[in-house]
């Protein structure tokens, strides 16, 4: 379903009715899933029938060599995926997000690679369900992720612009609330292997799309998504979950005559086809066909119905741009 599908499985389900009603239910099944047991086990339920429904995943992964650095996408639950970073020349490896233990253990051992560290984006289960195990497995592992967000097994607090080293690998942890109060994302730095930077961003932005604001004000999303956008166009991105083709059927809803989206879209629908992965597309490219990083768009505001006043500042103006095209995402019923 289009209009629950950047909510994730995890993130809870089908909610139909009024905007009201979505927004109770919403918010009651979002507490079940982040602040009980429910929540756990809902998640361990989830990964056991996404095993047996996609025994080799709900996607083919097409591995990425940048000088000597392999990025491994891994599909995991039903629409999720987490990322495998290796230094050829060491044999050691980072995993972004192992939501699922037991298929990240595979592909590490399939790789014989040794890991070193778990970058988290964000304490939700299907982002965070295997920091724990695979800690057991990888005693030395340090776990990263942001305090606030109480992310399982965290050994390693992260603030705003920290570093994080493993083999030739620089990461720097940029922290970008909205989609939880402690959500962070990972840039690869491409600069010290020669290649362009890689960004992992979690829940905050996907290919045409962005995470919903659970835990945040649309000015709080908007000031992260500004993050983003200050980065390099050529820098890659790498996304928490497979929700190409839906986000951009829906930016085709508020931006019907934009050409790049409807290249795009071709390309997704290609991919889609033999289910192979859309990631990585590129900041550059995000900038084009992306509504949510293109809140400054007077066709998007038209077809929102809506328009600066006169004595607004422009960047409340365009938060209120954020919140308005955001609830329209959330109760899009796309395919």
């Amino acid at each position: 379903m289009g209009n629950t599908k950047d909510l994730s499985a995890l993130e809870l389900g089908m909610v139909t009715g009024s905007s009201r009603t979505f927004e109770v239910l919403l918010h009651f099944r979002y507490t079940l899933y982040t602040r009980t047991k429910l929540g756990y086990m809902y998640y361990k339920r989830q990964m056991r029938k996404a095993r047996e429904q996609f025994p080799t995943g709900h996607s083919r992964a097409q591995p990425m060599e940048l000088n000597g650095i392999k990025i491994m996408p891994i599909s995991v639950l039903s629409d999720n995926y987490s990322y495998l970073v290796i230094d050829m020349a060491s044999s050691v490896a980072v995993v972004v997000d192992p939501a699922d233990p037991q298929t990240v253990q595979a592909v590490l051992e399939e790789e014989g690679v040794m890991l070193e560290a778990i970058l988290c984006t964000h304490k939700h289960w299907d982002h965070s369900g295997g920091n724990k195990g695979l800690k057991k497995l990888y005693s030395s592992c340090r776990v990263y992720g942001n305090a606030t967000d109480n992310i399982p097994g965290l050994t390693h607090p992260l603030t705003d612009k920290d570093s994080i080293d493993v083999g030739r690998m620089h990461f720097k942890a940029l922290f970008t609330p909205g989609h939880t109060v402690g959500h962070m994302i990972y840039l690869l730095d491409g600069r010290t292997i020669g290649a362009p930077s890689s960004l992992f961003s979690g829940d905050l932005v996907f290919l045409s799309g962005c995470g919903r604001m659970f835990e945040g004000s649309a000015l709080t999303m908007l000031s992260s998504l500004d993050t983003v956008g200050s980065l390099s166009d050529e820098t890659l991105l790498w996304p928490g979950h497979e929700y190409a083709e839906d986000n951009l059927m829906f930016a085709a809803e508020v931006e019907p005559h934009n050409a790049a989206r409807e290249n795009k879209y071709q390309w997704v629908l290609q991919q889609r086809g033999q289910k192979l992965c859309t990631s990585p597309s590129t900041i550059g490219e995000e900038k084009e066909y992306n509504p949510f990083l293109r809140i400054h768009s007077s066709e998007l505001h038209q077809a929102l119905g809506l328009q600066q006043d006169q004595d607004e500042d422009w960047t409340l103006f365009r938060a209120r741009v954020l919140e308005e095209l955001r609830r329209r995402k959330d109760i899009y019923k796309g395919r």
